[in-house]
């Protein structure tokens, strides 16, 4: 019996460390898989943005730019954004004050 129980207690740790969170998580993709609807904004395991226009059974249109739909595997998503998407700013122009060296 004292041979047993080291074993028995690797088996429970490894289900409380690995099973039962991978399968939480599992669980949480397929809701939020689920409740995607047309009009919701998605990000996708690749890390593309884009609108969903369409969902049928295994693949949704995904609008990523005016006029480009994209079908894809509704698997792929793995995020609803609640907030719309905006493109990063443009980055800040260099100063182009003139230096002490340029006065001479």
């Amino acid at each position: 019996m004292a041979g047993i129980f080291p074993l028995l207690l690797i088996v429970v740790a490894f289900w409380f460390l690995v099973i039962r969170p991978a399968r939480k998580r599992q669980q949480e993709m397929r809701t939020i898989q689920s409740q995607v609807a047309p009009g919701s904004q998605v990000m996708l395991g690749s890390g593309i943005y884009g609108t969903v226009v369409d969902v049928a059974d295994d693949t949704l249109r995904l609008e990523l730019a005016p006029g480009t739909v994209v079908k894809v595997a509704r698997q792929a998503v793995v995020r609803v954004v609640e907030e719309p998407v905006s493109p990063a700013p443009p980055p800040a122009a260099a100063d182009e004050s003139p230096s002490a060296t340029d006065e001479q």
